[in-house]
């Protein structure tokens, strides 16, 4: 793999929150989700620009549920909502605090928060609808700053990082998943996302080492 220089390439911390680590084990806790901080800051090295991303939930939003059979499922009215869930990364809570070891969101080069209306409920990082239709302004500030490929890490892989990853490559980025900054639900669900992303072009690297040691334009 080749890379070409820094200014062409922004790191992507996609919702690398407590919410979803065993820090709030009421929430929606990932294995290891805690364990990524270190592998988020060495991919950010080779990058000219960090981006990143924050889930920001109401506890009263419509897809919130207690029931634990309903969790994931689908169900809830409405055209930007897919699944239930319990209540999570609400704002003034711990859930909704970035992983200890993260710079604080406004240090971020760019930075969304998704989901803060009650009907909405976004996986991916760059539109706040399903439908894809209401960018929330991180695909025209990267297209701006002449940014071509972008390394994405975080929470969950099956879930928000597949989301955000798919949305960035069907938009013309050339994405590079670092597996070592990222952590998923369940390792079946994990490996549906691996394999669908690397089928439709998404790049997947170990970890952050295999990146830093390219340069030049990514081949292959």
């Amino acid at each position: 793999m080749k890379l070409p220089d820094k200014g062409s390439i922004a790191s992507f911390d996609v919702d690398a929150q407590c919410t979803f680590t065993p820090n709030c084990p009421d929430e929606l806790p990932v294995e290891g989700g805690d364990e990524i901080v270190e592998e988020l800051n060495a991919q950010a090295r080779p990058a000219g620009w960090r981006v990143g991303s924050k889930d920001a939930h109401s506890p009263q939003a419509v897809w919130v549920t207690e029931d634990p059979d309903k969790f994931g499922q689908p169900g809830v009215e409405g055209p930007n909502v897919e699944e239930h869930w319990p209540v999570h990364a609400v704002p003034g809570t711990r859930g909704f605090e970035l992983l200890p070891g993260l710079p604080a969101p406004i240090d971020y080069d760019f930075f969304v928060w998704k989901g803060v209306e009650l009907d909405l409920h976004p996986n991916g990082a760059c539109f706040h609808d399903l439908a894809e239709t209401r960018s929330t302004g991180i695909i025209e500030w990267l297209r701006a700053r002449g940014v071509s490929h972008v390394i994405v890490g975080g929470l969950a892989t099956d879930v928000c990082v597949r989301a955000t990853a798919l949305q960035l490559n069907d938009n013309g980025f050339k994405v590079i998943l670092n597996q070592a900054a990222c952590r998923g639900i369940t390792p079946a669900s994990t490996r549906q996302a691996l394999a669908e992303m690397q089928d439709k072009g998404v790049r997947l690297v170990a970890n952050a080492a295999e990146i830093e040691n390219a340069s030049g334009p990514v081949t292959g």
